[in-house]
């Protein structure tokens, strides 16, 4: 009987940098439908060509991507920045929040179990939720979730507000304040994402970095 091959051994074996993984869980209600999404996909394309710039990120940095509208899909699983393909992004449906960040929170657990299992480090996770609505589903367990994660600094969860989100039940899913997006700023957020990625993959596993703050005057958010 031939032996079996851990799943990802493969791709680990030809890339065993660190991994760097981030989840992108994305609102696609019918609420963003329009100029919304149209923004957000070329703030995911952006975001791609950024950390193609920087071939140590290129290797490092993993992406996945969660939409919630109507149900929750995930519409790319976890990879590299080089091999990742920005998704088409469709709006329908209603907000299912809180099953969004459950599936992101199992989507991280599931990723890291595969690095241990091929003996790959990895930094701390991230989650970056992006919602436009008022949840409809609850919520609270995902609140729950999320809290006891950081806790564990088992991943690092920000969240962000578009138009009339709920910033109030954000405020209670998110430990650090979420950010509320300035008119239609995504392809600076995705900027500030990608290069706050790009320094984390540059530094030590442990490491605590400073981030840039995008609630300054000039910056794409606002508290």
């Amino acid at each position: 009987m031939s032996e079996q091959i851990p799943f990802g051994a493969i791709e680990f074996a030809a890339n065993p940098e660190p991994r760097c993984p981030c989840v992108l869980a994305l609102d696609t209600s019918s609420s963003m439908v329009g100029a919304r999404l149209d923004e957000l996909q070329r703030g995911i394309a952006q975001f791609k060509n950024e950390l193609m710039g920087d071939p140590l990120a290129r290797k490092r940095v993993e992406i996945a991507v969660l939409t919630f509208g109507g149900g929750v899909r995930l519409a790319s699983d976890f990879a590299t920045v080089d091999a990742f393909d920005p998704p088409a992004l469709h709006a329908d449906g209603l907000t299912p929040l809180g099953a969004a960040v459950l599936g992101a929170l199992d989507l991280v657990k599931t990723r890291k179990n595969i690095y241990r299992s091929n003996g790959i480090a990895y930094y701390r996770p991230w989650v970056f939720l992006l919602t436009d609505g008022e949840p409809s589903d609850p919520w609270q367990a995902a609140a729950r979730a999320v809290r006891d994660a950081e806790a564990q600094r088992a991943l690092a969860f920000f969240a962000v507000g578009v138009g009339e989100a709920n910033m109030d039940v954000l405020a209670e899913v998110s430990v650090r304040a979420p950010l509320k997006l300035k008119g239609m700023m995504f392809r600076e957020m995705f900027q500030w994402l990608s290069t706050s990625l790009k320094s984390v993959s540059h530094s030590g596993l442990t490491d605590e970095l400073p981030l840039s703050n995008p609630a300054v005057p000039e910056g794409w958010a606002k508290l």
